[in-house]
């Protein structure tokens, strides 16, 4: 056992890895329609959420 390196273990606390979790409120349909649509491209409903703010961000246009 001892031609092991021994590393720390580091565990962050919460909140710290530069994300925040945050509350919204949406419509029924709307949340269906998002878990239909990561269900189709396989991935989570909060990657996908993820997905469409920075999209959004960085493409709306502010008249």
């Amino acid at each position: 056992m001892s031609e092991f390196k021994k590393e720390p273990l580091i565990i962050k606390r919460r909140g710290e890895d530069g994300h925040k979790m945050i509350t919204i409120r949406v419509r029924e349909d709307t949340l269906l329609n998002l878990d239909k649509m990561a269900t189709e491209i396989n991935c989570s409903r909060n990657e996908l959420i993820n997905v469409m703010i920075n999209y959004g961000i960085e493409n709306i246009i502010i008249e």
